[in-house]
């Protein structure tokens, strides 16, 4: 039984796999840390490139600098904020190199992070704060004020931590991080860390109303980032390019953790930039980068000249964590004559565990591309298998649809103190995905596996999952209303966009479109906000009572279509 997450023998099954399987040779991240940052092959080379347009920044470090600024930091935390393993830190940061350094302090510690976006409402940060029984909360200096405040309302908050100008930022490049100054295995600050301690807890969002803890531990960072190496071939002239936020599991295993794996190095953008993407790709010779179908889309609608830069080095975006549209595959291959690296994985997972092999031909990689209803994501990843299994846990024939499920070492510890979650998602020796799919075999008899729908009713925009409970409470709570359910629609950019399905209350005028969305404007951030209002009479239900979501979504598609193609501005 695991305590820390109240995880069933199930959890423990479903990570174990059939056979002898590989193990990693650290016994912590600390262990492991320090293997790279004081590798005599390693000291002298650029492990983190950090560049920010806006403010005109780009700060490098090579891995003895990192090294020696993160056992500093380690050694703040731990003799100056008390923080010690076991602990839990929350992390309300944007990409920034100070984010990347604590990440990897607390780790070396034993301390889990739980990273947050800073964009999420007063009320779900104070949620994720209590529920996670966070010990210091690290903020950038406009979030501040707001955690600061929560903090009178959370007895086991003991610190808030301005991050910035101030506070922490001295602690970038200390003096004594110019050079390396440890040559063995311990640092200033000893750590009694495991490598199975908690190392992030990721608050996903859910159906059944408030979001879950996804525990992942050390050694689950560890053997993603090796599966992700080895179906990719990185090693140590890789350079992966972030822009992505790194309060996601895909920003911090391919981009952070996977190039420190495999002895490669990052360049960290504050954020994606169309303007600045093929340039900085051309100017970092970066050979990778992680990227969801949105941002493929937006480098379609820009169609930069490249001629003028080399990206001889540059194999290729990976691509997931959304839909991604058979036409924006093809578009953006035959546009920009870079193969998109479609993968899948979800953060129970910790990050890919499947994606298109790179042994594949041209041919065949248009064939898994574009010969199906869906572009498939792949095989699956070294330590964790896939199926697809049927709603009895039985597999199922090839081409059939069931339910997509993944075991190995990748899996996550289990939900954050959610017996009920855990209980849910792991049956059968399995973690079920909530998405359904199906598999096709090639003429090696490898399993390409294809998302052909979600059984979940999470809404995934732009890569982010949304759940549309929070987004049916605030329609709901107009005057007008008598009932609200936000459903998704197929949308070019965000691979998903969000619609309002309203029956207005007969007693009163009928609230127009416009006045619903300026309604949801006053509640929710601009991701969350319906974009388009449909209204109705009548509402399906399920013999218990319950509102089903996707039948309602499968009758309003048609009418939904005709909004796949537009952008829309954010008028708040």
């Amino acid at each position: 039984m695991n305590l820390f997450t109240g995880a069933s023998d199930a959890i423990d099954r479903a990570r174990a796999l059939p056979g002898p399987t590989a193990e990693l040779p650290w016994v912590s991240f600390a262990e492991f840390f320090r293997s790279r940052v004081y590798d005599p092959q390693l000291v002298t080379r650029n492990f983190l490139t950090y560049c920010d347009d806006e403010r005109r920044l780009r700060r490098t470090y090579t891995y003895a600098e990192m090294g020696a600024t993160v056992d500093r930091l380690a050694t703040v935390l731990h003799t100056t904020l008390g923080l010690t393993r076991g602990d839990r830190i929350a992390t309300f940061l944007f990409n920034d190199d100070l984010t990347v350094l604590l990440y990897f302090a607390a780790w070396l510690l034993g301390i889990a992070v739980v990273p947050v976006n800073i964009e999420e409402a007063t009320e779900r940060k104070r949620y994720i704060l209590e529920h996670a029984d966070v010990s210091a909360a690290f903020c950038w200096k406009n979030v501040y004020p707001e955690i600061k405040d929560l903090q009178a309302t959370l007895p086991t908050l003991r610190e808030v931590v301005s991050v910035g100008e101030g506070g922490l930022h001295d602690l970038r490049r200390p003096a004594a991080a110019r050079t390396p100054v440890h040559n063995g295995a311990s640092g200033p600050c000893p750590s009694t860390s495991q490598v199975d301690d908690p190392a992030l807890i990721v608050y996903t969002s859910g159906t059944t109303g408030q979001p879950k803890g996804v525990v992942l531990t050390a050694a689950n960072l560890l053997f993603d980032a090796d599966a992700i190496a080895a179906g990719h071939g990185f090693g140590l002239t890789d350079r992966l390019m972030c822009v992505l936020p790194v309060h996601h599991v895909n920003g911090i295993v391919v981009t952070l953790v996977t190039p420190l794996f495999c002895k490669g190095s990052v360049v960290l953008n504050r954020k994606f930039k169309t303007g600045s993407f093929w340039r900085r790709l051309h100017e970092e010779a970066a050979t990778s980068v992680s990227v969801v179908p949105t941002l493929l889309e937006f480098l379609l609608d820009a169609d930069e000249d490249l001629t003028s830069y080399r990206l001889e080095r540059f194999r290729g975006p990976i691509c997931g964590a959304g839909p991604l549209l058979k036409e924006t595959a093809l578009r953006f291959e035959d546009r920009f004559d870079h193969p998109i690296h479609h993968g899948y994985g979800l953060s129970e997972t910790t990050c890919y565990s499947s994606f298109l092999p790179t042994d594949l031909t041209r041919d065949q990689h248009r064939h898994w591309l574009a010969d199906y209803e869906f572009p498939s994501v792949g095989v699956a990843l070294r330590h964790n298998l896939m199926a697809i299994l049927s709603d009895r846990g039985q597999p199922v024939p090839q081409g059939m649809r069931g339910e997509i499920c993944i075991r190995g070492r990748t899996l996550c510890a289990g939900y954050f103190r959610r017996d009920d979650a855990n209980e849910a998602a792991f049956q059968w020796g399995w973690f079920r995905s909530g998405d359904e799919g199906f598999y096709r075999m090639d003429e090696r008899s490898r399993p390409f596996f294809f998302i052909s729908g979600r059984l979940k009713e999470l809404i995934i925009r732009g890569g982010v999952n949304i759940s549309p409970l929070e987004i049916d409470d605030v329609l709901k709570r107009h005057h007008g209303v008598k009932f609200a359910m936000a459903v998704p629609f197929e949308h070019r950019y965000y691979g998903e966009e969000i619609a309002a399905y309203i029956v207005p209350h007969q007693l009163t005028a009928p609230p127009t479109e416009a006045e619903l969305l300026a309604h949801c404007r006053s509640g929710l951030p601009f991701a969350k906000q319906p974009k388009v209002v449909l209204f109705g009479e009548d509402v399906p239900y399920t013999a218990t009572g319950k509102p089903k979501r996707l039948e309602l979504k499968a009758r309003l598609a048609s009418a939904l279509a005709q909004y796949r193609d537009r952008q829309f501005k954010d008028q708040a």
